[in-house]
């Protein structure tokens, strides 16, 4: 989906432990996943998030992780089957522009974009088929690094939310980031 991305040999530093100090994945995903749900983890990189969230959903549930970049997708199946997860992750390469997620139009309940938005050149077109995927009522939460993305930056992507359909819900406390949490409305 981008013209600048987080290059794949980053990704092993993304999943040390030690981020869980500050940046746990149970306090900031948990409140909004729940056993069966469908999750969509758009540039899950090796999985931080996605392999946590696969657990909480149990057998039933699916999270689809969606990345640019084949050697990240590679990773997360990787530590996806030493887990024990695989049947609970659909790791899918993106291609610049299109998520590559249409199937699943009106199926997610929950979508997670966690420190990537800023790296899409299109940002309506990936906001509109984020919002596409989700089923009624269905939650979206945006985080961008603070200190990568001004305060500018994440307002003028929160509009372009809005205009996608988007109605936003909160802004949770996650440490150095900005946040917004979005529901798509109840009615398709």
């Amino acid at each position: 989906m981008a013209t600048h991305c987080c290059p794949w040999w980053l990704g092993y530093l993304l999943v040390v432990p030690v981020r869980r100090l500050i940046q746990d994945p149970k306090k900031i995903l948990r409140p909004h996943v729940d056993l069966g749900m469908t999750a969509l983890d758009v540039g899950c990189g090796m999985g931080f998030f996605s392999l946590d969230m696969a657990r909480w959903m149990g057998p039933n549930g699916r999270v689809v992780c969606v990345d640019l970049q084949p050697r990240m997708i590679n990773a997360l199946k990787r530590r996806a089957d030493r887990a024990g997860l695989t049947a609970r992750i659909d790791a899918r390469v993106c291609k610049a522009g299109d998520l590559g997620v249409s199937d699943l139009d009106g199926q997610v309940d929950f979508a997670v974009a966690f420190y990537m938005v800023h790296e899409v050149p299109d940002s309506p077109v990936f906001l509109r088929q984020v919002h596409s995927v989700l089923k009624p009522g269905g939650r979206f939460l945006m985080a961008e690094p603070r200190g990568h993305v001004s305060e500018d930056a994440f307002q003028k992507s929160t509009s372009l939310a809005r205009e996608a359909g988007f109605r936003l819900v909160d802004a949770p406390q996650i440490w150095r980031s900005r946040t917004a949490l979005f529901q798509k409305g109840s009615h398709p």
